[in-house]
């Protein structure tokens, strides 16, 4: 057996995911996200608990598919509510979801149930990220929950989960696993050993589920899951977790066909010991940008984080072939470098806001101690290898993508800068929109940080200049194209751009335009024309 085979037997696990679209697409009823009420019953606040190392998958019966080894370790299944009745119509009534979900799974499935039969727990929650993200790791939610497993910032600091600029820990397959597990043992524990109110408590947040329990108490009501008094989401969560596994487990009684998912690891962890840009590494792994991303969703931006984890998870199939091909690309070969020449008037937020990179990256790749720099002085700014569309699962392009499939029944479609003082409250009050439209617009929760230079899509009902100026006055004119004009002739003539005008009247520059045909402009009449 080859060194390599060895690192890969210690290191293999499996996972799954794809796609954008959740449960609560396809049904408003279906899950809210985790961490709604983060806070604990008095007696037992949270503590920090460090994610389970990775182990070495058990050897199983070839015979038997993944989802024969999954339905094995069922115990919750039996379970019968008509809250969980109406769950198992609508998932029998929707077998391409099914499908869906499954496809998206098959890559994190195996190590997630692999995790869970090391710790112990019930086999069900391995389709608990079905619940929380239809088996998306780039979900994210209103409430600014992340990821598969759907983890806020704050609950995902205390279980170990990092994030910053390069990397999200929140949808790293490893480490959110593990953290999962983790919190839904804690919770097992604290809620005297009931799975269904773990599960309830990993939804609405411990406190909040503590508080229903001592109501129910003081009037003399049962405490158990079905008899609190819990958010509707809460309410529909546990339900659909049962109802879900009950489908998986007798897919015929409910004329489902389900995916043959082998039981074999999906994925295998290979240290890489520092930072590397992703497209390099998806050449020497001889796959897909995106199949690299929906293993490595954990990763912001280009490149792995220089500080860590120097950890990537490439198919079993070409685990071994990117080892050997790693080792021999020397770790200051695995990022090229830019020369900067500092300017008068630089910062390194500029500066890093320019190349695409952080200030802390800077400072690591300089050696710096403080954000002070001089003009003149030569920086090296880590530098992407390819394009930037190049990425195309990046957090930037995911956001782009988001920008650009944004659809509205009113409104005109344009780019706003954000600047200094702007919330989303201000921009969406000023724009005649709700701020939850404006957020989802732009892919992100109203309780996300905007910035100065951010550009958003705003689907506007009282259009202003892109710019965001406020002392632009913007007018709707209808302009009738004369002999002579070209596209470019009239956006000189009127301060606009030839793109805005495309977009405005859904025209094509490569097709001409004519005399007598009819323009809609939005111009700045403060402006000489």
């Amino acid at each position: 057996m080859t060194a390599v085979s060895r690192i890969a037997l210690l290191c293999l696990f499996s996972v799954i995911l794809n796609g954008c679209s959740s449960i609560l697409a396809e049904n408003d009823d279906f899950q809210e996200p985790i961490g709604a009420d983060d806070e604990a019953p008095e007696e037992t606040q949270p503590v920090a608990v460090s994610a389970p190392p990775i182990a070495a998958p058990k050897p199983a019966p070839a015979e038997l598919t993944l989802l024969d080894r999954m339905t094995a370790g069922f115990v919750l299944s039996e379970l019968d509510h008509k809250r969980i009745n109406q769950y198992e119509s609508w998932y029998a009534s929707h077998p391409e979801y099914i499908d869906r979900v499954f496809e998206r799974g098959q890559r994190y499935l195996y190590y997630i149930v692999q995790r869970l039969e090391e710790e112990g727990l019930p086999l069900e929650i391995a389709l608990l990220p079905v619940v929380e993200s239809a088996f998306d790791p780039f979900a994210y939610s209103h409430a600014t929950a992340a990821g598969m497993w759907q983890f806020m910032s704050g609950t995902a600091g205390d279980y170990g989960l990092k994030e910053n600029w390069w990397y999200d820990g929140r949808r790293d397959v490893v480490a959110s696993t593990n953290a999962a597990i983790s919190y839904l043992k804690r919770m097992h524990s604290l809620f005297d050993g009931d799975w269904l109110l773990a599960l309830a408590a990993y939804n609405t947040g411990q406190g909040r589920l503590a508080r229903a329990i001592r109501a129910n108490k003081r009037a003399g009501k049962p405490t158990d899951f079905w008899s609190l008094k819990l958010p509707r989401e809460t309410q529909a969560y546990v339900p659909q977790l049962l109802a879900l596994s009950q489908v998986v487990a007798n897919p015929k009684h409910y004329k489902i066909t389900l995916p043959e998912i082998s039981n074999a690891p999906y994925f295998v962890a290979i240290d890489i010991g520092s930072q590397l840009d992703l497209a390099q590494a998806a050449e020497l792994a001889d796959i897909t940008m995106e199949e690299l991303y929906l293993l490595n969703p954990g990763f912001n931006r280009w490149a792995t984080d220089p500080a860590g984890p120097h950890r990537l998870l490439i198919p079993s199939t070409h685990a071994e072939s990117f080892t050997a091909a790693l080792a021999g690309v020397e770790p200051s070969q695995r990022i090229s470098w830019e020369r900067y020449k500092i300017r008068s008037g630089d910062s390194l937020i500029r500066i890093a806001n320019n190349h695409n990179t952080s200030v802390e990256a800077l400072k690591s790749a300089n050696q710096l101690r403080s954000s002070r720099i001089r003009a003149g002085d030569v920086l090296l700014i880590p530098t992407a290898s390819a394009g930037a569309d190049y990425y195309e699962l990046s957090a930037i392009q995911r956001q782009l993508g988001t920008q650009s499939r944004s659809k509205s029944t009113s409104g005109e479609k344009i780019s706003y800068t954000v600047r200094k003082g702007d919330s989303f409250w201000r921009i969406a009050n000023n724009h005649q929109v709700s701020v939850s439209s404006l957020a989802r617009w732009n892919g992100m929760s109203p309780r996300d940080t905007i910035k100065p230079g951010q550009k958003l899509v705003v689907w506007s009902k009282n259009v202003k200049d892109q710019t965001g100026d406020d002392d632009a006055v913007v007018r709707k004119l209808s302009y009738k194209v004369r002999n002579g004009d070209s596209l470019a002739r009239i956006a000189s003539r009127f301060n606009v751009s030839i793109k805005d005008i495309t977009r405005w009247n859904k025209v094509s520059t490569k097709k001409y335009i004519h005399p007598g045909q009819q323009l809609t402009l939005f111009v700045d009449v403060t402006k000489g024309h």
